[in-house]
């Protein structure tokens, strides 16, 4: 029969009639008591309504608690669902659970780290936060950070070269001067909408983010093969997701006169502008080229395949995971491949 009282394990200890320590080598260290002794305070402890010695303060006590915040630029709901980021969650989750280390996923909409700090060991960012306030916590936080596709000073990170990926996939599809080039980026701007994106909206320094060293990469290649880029051809598309692409591309492919190529910043853009081209009948890549970014597995077995940039999002979760737990501050680039599919 359960006590409604608050039981600790000082007042548990002398309930029994038992040292403190018994209680506790009962819960965490059985090797300690025989095991009747061990069973009959358990059993005790149970009727009682104890369930054994707080685990945070027991944390608090040791400076670990064997929990690693993985920090995400956006939801959980909407992160689990995207492709590259669960990949890069299974690659951080398979090194820690390995390590007997747990995940607390942390959405990066909120303000600041205060809630979590003193519970986890640590952060893996993943993706600069947009929120400026959890961008300097994550710089001046005393525990170990990795941030993944961003870089925080005396920090280890984990990137691929974003930017010579963008002009690879670029040159690929650009074949001539007379090319009509539409960019489909992927959060160029901070705003929930899908809009265009004109220069006096981008910031100076293109290396802020990722989709900015895309667009980077993208205009180099346009600018080495004389591709001029219309002011009104570049749009924000707020989350790579199907509804919010098939708006950004039903818009660039009703425009007179029609481009003739789409630089889209994720391959589930690059799916959806595929669906949107067929609806409207044209052909690809005929009258129309498309690349995409990330080598999903649904654009490598899409017909026609999708010429795109694979890097290998488990890959980067296990090194960021692997960063962590070394306690490293290396800063770590891996490679990609430029895949040449049927769409350019």
């Amino acid at each position: 029969m359960q006590n409604d009282k608050k039981w600790t394990l000082k007042s548990i200890a002398a309930h029994l009639g038992v040292s403190n320590a018994t209680v506790s080598n009962a819960f965490n260290r059985p090797d300690q008591l025989s095991k009747e002794k061990r069973q009959q305070i358990l059993s005790a402890c149970k009727e009682l309504g104890y369930d054994g010695p707080n685990k945070a303060a027991q944390s608090l006590r040791r400076g670990t608690s064997n929990i690693v915040a993985l920090v995400l630029p956006d939801s959980v709901e909407y992160m689990v669902s995207d492709p590259v980021a669960s990949s890069f969650m299974r690659g951080v989750a398979s090194v820690l659970e390995e390590s007997g280390n747990n995940l607390l996923l942390f959405s990066g909409a909120a303000d600041n780290l205060s809630s979590v700090v003193d519970f986890v060991d640590g952060f893996i960012c993943y993706g600069r936060p947009r929120n400026s306030h959890l961008f300097e916590h994550l710089s001046n936080v005393n525990k170990p950070v990795v941030s993944v596709d961003f870089n925080l000073p005396n920090r280890a990170s984990v990137n691929i070269n974003n930017e010579h990926a963008a002009y690879e996939v670029a040159k690929s599809a650009i074949a001539s001067e007379d090319q009509r080039v539409a960019i489909l980026g992927l959060r160029l701007l901070d705003t929930n909408v899908v809009c265009r994106v004109y220069d006096e909206h981008l910031p100076e320094d293109l290396s802020t983010s990722i989709a900015h060293q895309r667009l980077a990469g993208y205009k180099q290649a346009l600018q080495e093969q004389r591709v001029n880029l219309a002011s009104d051809l570049t749009w924000n598309i707020p989350e790579s997701s199907e509804k919010y692409a098939q708006l950004a591309a039903s818009e660039a492919l009703s425009m007179e006169p029609r481009p003739t190529v789409l630089l889209c910043m994720s391959d589930l853009i690059a799916l959806a502008a595929i669906r949107v081209a067929n609806t409207k009948n044209i052909k690809i890549p005929q009258e129309l080229k498309i690349v995409g970014f990330d080598g999903i597995q649904e654009a490598l077995l899409h017909q026609p395949s999708l010429t795109t940039i694979q890097q290998n999002s488990i890959e980067k979760g296990k090194k960021a995971a692997e960063l962590f737990l070394t306690r490293s501050t290396e800063k770590v680039m891996l490679s990609y491949k430029l895949l040449l599919g049927q769409t350019s």
